[in-house]
């Protein structure tokens, strides 16, 4: 049996090369699923009026197989060289396991404050859908309905209420522990 394996990819880019990477990146996303193990590639760009200048990539492949085929690729060679002008230092890989997708940073605090953060982000967004989408889609068919009502709970939790829960708890998520 694989096991799918999703990379978090963080790149420092130079001043004034914001806008050529984000192009070139969005570029190399497109092709990049050319490569038959890539499952998905999303691109994380710093928030805006953020002095960062940290762009993330998370990638996920089919297997371990197709995940070092494509970074031993003569694509992902090109795309090195491409953007090596463009950016300072060496990418930081980061392997993420479960929730840690949400969790995006070089290190991603402990699987039971994921889980907690995750709780609240899922509970108001269930609770809501529940209330409005639930009642219009309640005499669908069973399948469909919960097609379109999780479509809407990932949709939400992805762009909105994750994104929201974990810069609201930043400073618990990834506080250390006291040792008192």
């Amino acid at each position: 049996m694989s096991t799918q394996i999703h990379i978090a990819i963080t790149r420092r880019i130079k001043p004034g090369h914001e806008a050529e990477f984000q192009s070139a990146l969005r570029d190399f996303l497109k092709d990049s699923f050319a490569h038959t193990g890539v499952h998905g590639a999303t691109m994380l760009v710093p928030a805006p009026g953020s002095s960062s200048s940290e762009f993330g990539i998370l990638r996920s492949f089919a297997d371990e197989q197709e995940h070092n085929a494509f970074y031993e690729s003569a694509l992902f060679k090109q795309w090195q060289e491409r953007i090596k002008p463009l950016t300072e230092g060496e990418p930081m890989h980061h392997r993420l396991h479960g929730l840690e997708a949400w969790f995006r940073s070089p290190e991603p605090p402990p699987r039971w404050k994921m889980a907690i953060a995750t709780y609240l982000g899922v509970l108001p967004v269930v609770m809501l859908l529940s209330l409005t989408l639930g009642r219009v889609i309640q005499s669908w068919p069973f399948v469909l309905g919960n097609v379109v009502f999780n479509a809407c709970v990932v949709a939400l939790l992805t762009w909105i209420v994750m994104p929201l829960v974990t810069r609201v708890l930043r400073g618990w998520l990834w506080s250390a522990p006291s040792h008192k």
